[in-house]
């Protein structure tokens, strides 16, 4: 496939028309259907990180000929829009048009992003519990067959063994009823008994099956990660990632929750929501298939799963309605979930298999991060540590092994290139990493994938602003300073721009980007600043930093100091743990003790919420500075700046 796919829509009746593509593909439209929305319909997704409202302006096509109304044109600029170069969600076809999608603006999210081994696990396990309890617990029976003489039901006779060996009370579902015969009578009737707390009957299998299998989830907002565990030992099988599917309908739960709501009626009371449960439930389907397919383990064995994502996350996976997160008290329809059944969720495993999902704490801090303070360890010590979740949104963790503080920053997902004119994910053709030479003002870049640079990621867009700023180019408020000699600054449609690659397509960084990148720093250093004075701690109490999360991982420290996104303590206080989302999952997977751990992490953490707190905004304010309007607070980048 070329950079740019051409594609002609064709006028059928008055009503319907119909996209051609190159491929000879035809797509249907109706009259009044945006581009984004027709192409969506048959599986060809565009960037759209504000869910079609047509204010991201990512979703770009350009129009080579015929007759369309075009709504708006949001950050479109002139010389785009001269270009024939227009909103996908905001245009509407009223005649044959000639069209090519962008290469920028072509979403891809079912390929696989990472599939590989992870760190030795089994020892982090080992470091919290040596004994391995799955959430499924095996029973082994073995029943005297019917006769004539003794003509009790299945169920009675399954019954009497289980009170026999001191368990009584057990339930039984419809499904486990409906194949208890045939089961029972296939395996000769020594059996297996799979069951959980409660206690319940889960299923059967025969007494010499001894595969056990179980999946730890991480839905996050941006990516989902799977992995493939062997039960007997802890080991892991194999682990599989993919970006979440639900990015076709916006980059951010707010986005999200907004599409899941939207549409509803009396004829289709769910809207969007189901739409984006399907998405994620497709999306850790097709991991697990590709698994197990390489594995050739049988998707049967595959006995319980554990589920970690935030709040909205979570909700959305159990088809549970997230509107009510986002509206004021914010109120989740549940924090604690029961252990509903894998056939519930629609997943490719044993349908009785039990889901077990983190309990979370609040609408905007969910089990993802319960699951990463339980990692961390943080609860156990009696050191006094920060944690902080930096993606989509930032969620923030304070406490040891006596209190537990939590709050949420709506930092909004810029650093995912959401609202940055160039801005995009840490793939192939980002611009990750930014030097500027002091004296000429010109920049060095480093591109994914050493190619053509195509937009700007979160550590490429943090590392500009920092050189920005230590080389005078941008002054403390993010403006640019109009006196420095240099090319690379110049007048664009949204005002002074920055010019980091010049080629076919320039790839700039506006004042505008600016600003919105210093507003989701502030946010996240309110955040840490009100929570660490609510506890009436100062910076100097804090004896360990825990940076959690996908772009934690790219995070340079020193960089995010001198921004203000980050405090400035030692660095040796820092520790990136990656993906501890999955990392909990995978520990309550194994372990009942760490189960009920989580559950009381839950518990005993206190919610702040920043949106009404008198505080909070007095501190955002004051960090939309560069660093910070107080410098006393940032001395390591008041040497360097002198």
């Amino acid at each position: 496939m070329t950079v740019t796919e051409k594609l002609t829509l064709k006028t059928d009746t008055d009503t319907t028309m119909n996209i051609k593509l190159a491929t000879g593909e035809s797509i249907p439209a109706a009259a009044g259907e945006s581009i984004l929305s027709a192409l969506k319909k048959k599986g060809i997704y565009l960037v759209s990180s504000c869910g079609g409202k047509g204010t991201c302006g990512k979703c770009r096509i350009k129009i080579h000929s015929g007759k369309h109304r075009t709504s708006t044109s949001g950050k479109l600029s002139q010389a785009d829009k001269e270009k024939g170069i227009v909103l996908a969600c905001q245009t509407f076809p009223e005649s044959d048009i000639s069209a090519e999608i962008l290469e920028e603006a072509r979403l891809v999210v079912g390929d696989r992003i990472a599939l590989a081994k992870s760190k030795d696990l089994s020892a982090l396990l080992r470091s919290f519990d040596k004994e391995i309890t799955p959430i499924v617990k095996r029973l082994n029976i073995k029943l005297p067959p019917p006769t004539i003489e003794d003509h009790i039901s299945d169920l009675e006779r399954l019954n009497r063994e289980l009170e026999l060996k001191g368990i009584k009370g057990m339930r039984f579902s419809h499904t486990f009823i409906s194949s208890m015969a045939d089961d029972l009578r296939k395996h000769n009737w020594e059996i297996h008994l799979a069951y959980v707390d409660g206690p319940e009957a889960i299923f059967v299998t025969s007494d010499k099956q001894t595969s056990r299998y179980g999946i730890a989830v991480d839905i996050g907002t941006t990516t989902i990660v799977v992995y493939l565990i062997d039960l007997s030992d802890g080991k892991l099988v194999d682990v599989g990632s993919t970006y979440n599917s639900q990015i076709r309908y916006g980059d951010d739960v707010i986005t999200r929750i907004v599409h899941a709501t939207e549409g509803r009626c009396d004829s289709k009371p769910s809207g969007g929501l189901e739409e984006l449960k399907e998405t994620v439930t497709d999306d850790i389907n097709n991991i697990v298939e590709i698994i197990i397919e390489r594995h050739g383990i049988n998707k049967e064995h595959i006995e319980c799963a554990v589920i970690s994502g935030n709040t909205t996350m979570s909700h959305i996976f159990w088809g549970l309605d997230p509107g009510h997160i986002r509206e004021d008290p914010y109120i989740p329809t549940v924090n604690s979930f029961p252990l509903w059944k894998a056939g519930t969720a629609r997943l490719h495993i044993n349908k009785q298999a039990p889901v077990y999902t983190l309990p979370c704490v609040a609408s905007y801090v969910g089990g993802d991060i319960v699951s990463g303070v339980l990692a961390s360890k943080m609860h156990r010590n009696h050191e006094t540590a920060l944690f902080m979740d930096i993606g989509t949104n930032g969620e923030i963790a304070i406490g040891n092994n006596e209190w537990l503080m939590t709050a949420a920053c709506s930092a909004g997902p810029c650093f995912e290139g959401s609202g940055i004119k160039h801005g995009m994910r840490a793939t192939e053709g980002a611009i990750e990493a930014v030097k500027i030479a002091p004296d000429t003002f010109e920049p060095s870049i480093s591109v994914i994938g050493n190619t053509v640079p195509i937009g700007i990621c979160g550590s490429g867009m943090i590392d500009a602003i920092s050189e920005l700023f230590l080389s005078g180019v941008i002054d403390r408020k993010g403006k640019f300073v109009r006196e420095i000699k240099t090319g690379r600054i110049r007048e664009g449609d949204e005002g002074a721009e920055f010019v980091l690659h010049k080629g076919a397509k320039d790839i700039i960084l506006t004042e505008v980007d600016i600003e919105n990148i210093m507003r989701a720093k502030a946010a996240i250093y309110a955040g840490i600043s009100l929570l660490i004075k609510e506890v009436g701690f100062t910076l100097d109490n804090i004896e360990r930093v825990y940076i959690a999360g996908g772009f934690g991982n790219y995070l340079n420290v020193d960089r995010a100091v001198i921004i203000g996104m980050l405090p400035d303590i030692p660095k040796e206080k820092f520790r990136f743990l990656g993906n501890t989302s999955v990392a909990g999952a995978y520990l309550c997977l194994l372990s009942e003790k760490l189960r009920k751990e989580a559950e009381d992490i839950a518990r005993k953490m206190t919610y702040m919420e920043l949106s009404v707190s008198r505080n909070f905004m007095d501190e955002y304010m004051s960090a939309l500075f560069l660093p910070h309007t107080d410098m006393a607070l940032f001395p390591t980048v008041e040497k360097l700046l002198k």
